[in-house]
């Protein structure tokens, strides 16, 4: 009988909890969790998406993200606004205060992954992100 470390997607699932209850702690202080964060993070890579586009490429339920962009609202982190193209549709788009947000975040996110690499020397973790990086292209957003 294999033991539950002799599979590999057991372990990208542990490690994938374990990242997410990691960088959650830190959120947790600003009132933003990882799927705010996700949002955000998406967010700034784009001039702004529809809803049903970041529900599409987050992988999360529409009303999710109804509930999430609400959320970043009030923070003042995101704003809904006016499709150029149709009216009747609203463009999510990062604030000023959003980017803000983020960019200091940059710091906790990168003692997040520091902490969950320590094992690894720089060429390992290299790989792995090239690895990982390879398979997210085929199958996430």
């Amino acid at each position: 009988m294999r033991g539950l470390h002799a599979d590999t997607g057991y372990l990208l699932y542990r490690l994938g909890l374990r990242s997410g209850q990691l960088f959650n702690t830190f959120l947790q202080e600003s009132g933003v969790r990882l799927r705010h964060y996700a949002v955000l993070r998406f967010l700034a890579t784009s001039e702004g998406a529809l809803q049903r586009e970041l529900s599409a490429r987050l992988g999360y339920d529409p009303s999710a993200i109804v509930g999430l962009v609400d959320d970043l609202e009030k923070l003042g982190f995101a704003e809904r606004r006016p499709a150029p193209d149709d009216r009747r549709s609203r463009i999510v788009a990062l604030t000023q205060d959003g980017r803000a947000f983020l960019r200091g975040t940059d710091e906790a996110g990168l003692r997040v992954t520091n902490e969950l690499l320590d094992p690894l020397d720089p060429a390992d973790r290299e790989t792995l992100h090239s690895l990982l990086r390879r398979i997210a292209q085929d199958g996430l957003a």
